[in-house]
């Protein structure tokens, strides 16, 4: 059960549809000054309807359509200018270096990029809300903790939901019955067992019931460990074999990796001279790392540390990032050897990253639920590395890594074909963007 939001993603991408075609049908008539014939329309139509659907792409993948937290709207004007660039460069380089189309508008074109872009942000910064919704759902919370106040923070200072936080010391049991309000309750609490006793009856009435952590993850992508339990693992986290899913998954992996892993071998001999000139060392490490069931597995990798394999012993030892390796880390070259791993079958292209040891055996110690990692393989990228922040790398970090748990929680339970080509698509544009995973 999700929470109601003034508007819908859905509804989102239809309006951004109309604001391109709008905005192709005002630069045509912007050239002249005058209404455009529709045939002149038309042929134009017939060659940016195929633009159109790569810009909407673009858009998903620079989370545009994703959940619209605070943080998102936010970020908004920032992922509009930065997929407004791609996606200018893809229309001149398909209108004028790619003879694929019947024209080649050269005015029109340029006129339409700048209209596209001043009617996608008159849509999406203020046009988009007055077509919301404007029912008011009233959320009780019935429980507290950090992650409470987070959504109560999150629903209030957002605008794009439209939620009326009643407070549950004063609010009465006949307030409730008029209401109805969604009643946020948390199963794992035993202090909330009797609240639940009280409310049973209260089903009959209409009222809406969701745990907090479903309301959490529906909201922020995330599963909380503080607030789950064992119990929720057996409830949540299912093993249960999935032999379409894992053969196509496991085909597609072994396909791709080895597909990319031949094309990459082009660039191993330029890898290897660099590294060479810069230093003599050795050109690869194999560092192991703790993969599916807790087995270790071998990774392979170019170097880019003074001490090829530290192990992960990041305490104590003098080991620093060499010119070359600076230079592979940021384009991700040091990771192409791993697409070999995938053929082997110890990663997958999509799963949560594989750890050290070292790093693994504190984790267990000092995050609870942390192993639950391990119970599905690893992969080049995750949910994690896509969604999180700050995610750690290189380092020791309790805090952070209790956040990534929370994605790799999230990735275990909704794994799909659908979760893995999202994460697909959005560590492409990390890739190119260049900001790292």
């Amino acid at each position: 059960m999700k929470i109601k939001t003034t508007i819908e993603p859905y509804f989102i991408l239809l309006g951004d549809i109309l604001v391109l075609f709008a905005s192709l049908y005002l630069a045509l008539f912007l050239r002249r000054l005058e209404l455009p014939l529709w045939d002149e329309f038309l042929d134009h139509l017939s060659a940016f309807i195929f633009i159109f659907g790569i810009w909407v792409v673009i858009y998903f993948i620079y989370d545009l359509y994703s959940n619209q937290t605070a943080i998102l709207q936010q970020k908004l004007t920032g992922l509009l200018f930065n997929s407004y660039i791609i996606n200018s460069i893809i229309a001149l380089a398909f209108f004028y270096f790619i003879p694929f189309f019947s024209i080649t508008p050269k005015t029109n074109l340029f006129i339409f990029l700048g209209v596209s872009l001043g009617a996608m942000l008159l849509w999406r910064k203020y046009i988009v809300f007055w077509f919301g919704n404007k029912e008011v759902e009233s959320i009780l919370f019935t429980c507290s903790g950090e992650e409470v106040d987070e959504l109560i923070r999150e629903f209030k200072g957002n605008h794009f939901y439209n939620i009326n936080i009643l407070n549950p010391d004063t609010v009465s049991e006949e307030d409730i019955k008029i209401l109805k309000p969604l009643v946020v309750i948390n199963t794992h609490d035993q202090n909330t067992k009797e609240v639940i006793v009280n409310f049973y009856q209260m089903l009959f009435l209409g009222i809406r019931f969701i745990t907090v952590e479903n309301l959490y993850e529906a909201t922020f992508g995330r599963i909380p460990t503080s607030l789950i339990s064992e119990r929720w693992f057996l409830e949540s986290i299912s093993l249960t074999e999935k032999p379409i899913y894992d053969f196509l998954k496991r085909a597609m992996d072994f396909i791709i990796a080895l597909i990319l892993g031949i094309l990459s071998l082009i660039i191993y001999p330029l890898v290897f001279l660099a590294i060479k000139l810069d230093d003599g060392g050795d050109v690869f490490i194999a560092p192991y790392r703790v993969g599916k069931n807790n087995k270790s597995i071998v990774l392979y990798k170019f170097r880019t540390m003074s001490i090829g394999n530290d192990e992960g012993r990041w305490g104590g030892v003098q080991n620093r990032v060499t010119r070359v390796g600076s230079f592979l880390r940021r384009s991700r070259i040091d990771e192409l050897p791993q697409l070999w791993n995938v053929v082997r079958g110890d990663l997958s292209l999509i799963g949560p990253r594989p750890e050290f040891a070292p790093a693994v055996e504190q984790y267990n110690n000092e995050i609870k639920y942390y192993n639950i990692r391990h119970l599905i393989k690893p992969g080049l990228s995750g949910w994690a590395q896509i969604s999180q922040k700050g995610e750690p790398h290189h380092g020791i970090n309790i805090d952070e890594t209790k956040v990534k748990l929370s994605y790799d929680l999230f990735y275990i339970k909704h794994r799909s074909f659908l979760l893995d080509i999202k994460i697909a698509l959005k560590t492409l544009r990390i890739l190119l963007s260049r900001s790292g995973i």
